[in-house]
């Protein structure tokens, strides 16, 4: 442990675990959504959800896959193997419960177009660019560094997460 991190072998430090994208059983809704547009495969409901958030969220297959056939167990999707991908439709079932649940579906679309609208993706963007310069900066010179530079940077890292909470926290 770290400053309230944990090591972690595949990103170094891990943070607190970050908010969901989504409450608890909303990705049932927006899976639904997308594939009464149109019969998909998971990897293709994976792409159109990054495309729709402009890259800043890329649902994993783990959780993707688990969710269409929870879908399909409850009857409200059907699949069929089409080259090799199992591709999703929704069944009537499936309307039927968009229907009844119309107003929750109707939140949830509308939370995701206000959070993935260009006006909060512009503003994340920036900030993220920053960061990302910030860790190919350190990465490029992290090698060359003293114990004493190291444990600077460090200092200055901490405090900059110290303030940025404070900030968060308002």
């Amino acid at each position: 442990m770290f400053n309230g991190r944990l090591f972690n072998r595949e990103r170094i430090f891990q943070g607190p675990r970050r908010k969901s994208s989504f409450q608890k059983g909303d990705l049932k809704y927006i899976l639904l959504d997308l594939i009464k547009d149109k019969p998909r495969h998971g990897y293709d409901v994976i792409r159109e959800l990054e495309d729709r958030s402009h890259g800043f969220y890329k649902p994993s297959p783990g959780v993707i896959y688990p969710t269409l056939q929870m879908l399909e167990e409850m009857g409200y999707t059907s699949s069929a193997e089409e080259e090799g991908k199992k591709t999703y439709s929704i069944t009537g079932e499936g309307l039927a419960f968009l229907a009844k649940k119309r107003d929750i579906a109707n939140g949830v679309r509308s939370e995701m177009k206000h959070r993935w609208s260009f006006k909060n993706i512009g503003r994340m963007a920036s900030v993220m660019k920053e960061y990302h310069e910030l860790e190919n900066l350190i990465g490029r010179g992290f090698r060359s560094l003293d114990a004493d530079k190291s444990e600077r940077i460090r200092q200055v890292l901490s405090g900059a997460y110290q303030e940025i909470e404070a900030i968060l926290e308002e």
